[in-house]
């Protein structure tokens, strides 16, 4: 069978690599993809919002299987336009990834379902926001942008203040565009985050390891959001009973809230959890594999994921038997480049690559990357996921950072404490 992968970041070149390892996959083609999918598997140019080109190239190169990596496409529909053409995708259809798409609608999901999450005002209007805020208690709060912003439209204040200018800059200055056009204000959740992602066909849940991502730019969890700077797998800090706990309390009621809301949803359901004194309470969800979380847990996974993602595309998770897991942890360090999240330059060329590839137990994904007069060079601000395992997370952890010395080029950082929470857990 052909695979073709829509994106071009670090958790794109893991499907791509993972898939590719399935006996039943010929052909690997990653959209347009970048430096390191064109290794493991084969770059298409193509971009992933152009739809009649991408179900074109689908049908002339008999790919059997569509999988779709980032938000955008999902948000616009990319599932629904395949499945019309006749085509099979995995992926939420577009009423299913609103879940992720808005804010508000699943804000308001999770009311109806008593998932439960931080308690919250919505608004379409600054000035009543900025009322809101100023006629309340001056305490911790969370701004958040209704639509999709990078991973970066959740700015959590401390205090008034702060609350005030995250609403001035994205709904006044709308620093995130129409994202910004309804704003979510809700309640700062105190406690430890975990990530936990499911592969669902609307019916079964097949719950994978449970993970942690590291948000904020610098380490101690300092700095601004981003699209997340590291993350590892397993996090003890969900046990099995918790995570029992997590299917029957969130997983199992959203699934079923979607199917009630006619908007069934089938793909990758990752639970962004706050684990409270009160129990664990879901801050957002995704609609698709969490990127960094992505690549740690495709390194662990010993399963064919191929067979995984077409049991859901057909509706059948229910006959597969239990997935199989590398025992050992696995740490994922991103490097960026300088500036990030920020303004950053691009076009650096990157040294060492094979050098940390050739270590064992390794594997570098790339995410911001791209091919230039024959050399691998920068292209994004997250650039690469240093991927690694090790008999325990301090090794995983160890050996990563082992891989991360290796490669040089002009600007690049990295936090220097993925994992850490789980040493101190």
């Amino acid at each position: 069978m052909n695979v073709l992968i829509i994106g071009s970041g670090g958790r794109e070149h893991a499907l791509a690599w993972k898939l590719a390892q399935s006996p039943r996959a010929d052909r690997v083609f990653v959209a347009p993809g970048n430096a390191g999918t064109d290794v493991d598997g084969e770059n298409v140019d193509l971009k992933p919002d152009d739809f009649p080109a991408l179900i074109q190239f689908a049908r002339e190169n008999d790919v059997g299987l569509t999988v779709v990596g980032p938000e955008g496409p999902l948000a616009a529909g990319l599932v629904d336009a395949f499945e019309e053409a006749g085509l099979r995708a995995f992926g939420p259809r577009r009423d299913a990834a609103e879940l992720e798409g808005s804010k508000v609608f699943c804000k308001d999901l999770l009311r109806r379902a008593d998932v439960p999450t931080a308690d919250y005002q919505t608004f379409t209007s600054p000035a009543d926001a900025l009322k809101f805020l100023k006629d309340r208690e001056d305490v911790p709060i969370v701004v958040k942008a209704d639509g999709l912003a990078a991973g970066k439209g959740v700015v959590v204040c401390s205090g008034r203040e702060e609350a005030i200018r995250a609403v001035e800059q994205i709904a006044c200055q709308r620093v995130f565009g129409t994202a910004g056009d309804r704003l979510v204000i809700e309640e700062r959740l105190d406690g430890r985050e975990a990530s936990v992602l499911a592969i669902t066909d609307g019916r079964t849940i097949v719950t994978l390891s449970p993970a942690q991502d590291h948000k904020r730019a610098y380490d101690g969890d300092t700095g601004p959001n981003t699209g997340g700077m590291g993350a590892y797998c397993p996090a003890p800090l969900v046990d099995d009973e918790m995570l029992h706990w997590i299917e029957e309390h969130i997983l199992v009621p959203t699934v079923h809230a979607m199917k009630r809301a006619r908007r069934p949803f089938r793909g990758v359901l990752y639970a962004g959890l706050m684990l409270t004194q009160q129990g664990p309470k879901v801050l957002e969800y995704n609609a698709r594999f969490g990127d960094p979380e992505c690549q740690p847990l495709l390194m662990r996974l010993k399963t064919d994921l191929l067979e995984v993602l077409e049991a859901a595309v057909e509706g059948r998770l229910d006959q597969l038997g239990p997935l199989e897991w590398d025992p050992r942890p696995a740490v994922s360090v991103v490097m960026a480049s300088q500036g990030y999240p920020g303004q950053y330059a691009t076009g650096h060329p990157i040294r060492g690559l094979s050098d940390a590839d050739a270590l064992p137990d390794v594997k570098v994904f790339h995410a911001g990357t791209k091919l230039h007069e024959g050399r691998v060079v920068t292209a994004g601000g997250r650039v690469l996921n240093v991927t690694a395992l090790g008999g325990t997370i301090a090794k995983a952890k160890l050996n990563a950072y082992r891989a991360v010395k290796c490669i040089r080029w002009s600007g690049a950082w990295c936090r220097k404490d993925i994992s850490d929470k789980a040493l101190q857990a």
